[in-house]
């Protein structure tokens, strides 16, 4: 995996990321640090790439259980250090899974499984961060 990073100017803190894949992604950092408040801060990337990297097993492992999944939220709350480095300390995920007649103990299996098992961004993020989840199943 392979990404670059460039810095947009001097005039603030805006960079964009050029993926491996050929992606642009664009982060930019608070005004009181010297940011223009234009896209996301590097560290809510993380968060959300976490989010997107749990999503995906959730919804892969239920597909492949031929459960009729329809739709998936992860709703993320995440607390950091007050001090630098201000890694991520605490983490709540909270899924909120939509399909027909989904059972919920293969949901919070999905769940599980994606966490001790398959997303590597929330595993890697479990070793500064207590991960908690919480399940909602919606009939769709």
């Amino acid at each position: 995996m392979e990404c670059t990073i460039n810095w947009m100017g001097v005039d603030g803190m805006s960079f964009v990321a050029q993926t491996g894949s050929g992606h642009m992604l664009a982060m930019d950092g608070a005004p009181e640090g010297g940011g223009h408040n234009l896209a996301p801060r590097p560290m809510e990337t993380v968060l959300a790439g976490t989010g997107g990297c749990t999503a995906y097993d959730v919804v892969l492992i239920l597909k492949r259980g031929r459960h009729d999944v329809r739709g998936c939220q992860v709703q993320l709350k995440a607390e950091r250090a007050a001090t630098d480095p201000k890694v991520f300390t605490g983490i709540h995920m909270h899924f909120v899974v939509s399909g027909k007649a989904l059972d919920r103990a293969a949901v919070e299996r999905a769940v599980a499984l994606s966490h001790e098992k398959y997303c590597s961004a929330s595993i890697m993020l479990a070793k500064t961060a207590a991960i908690t989840t919480s399940v909602e199943i919606v009939e769709a």
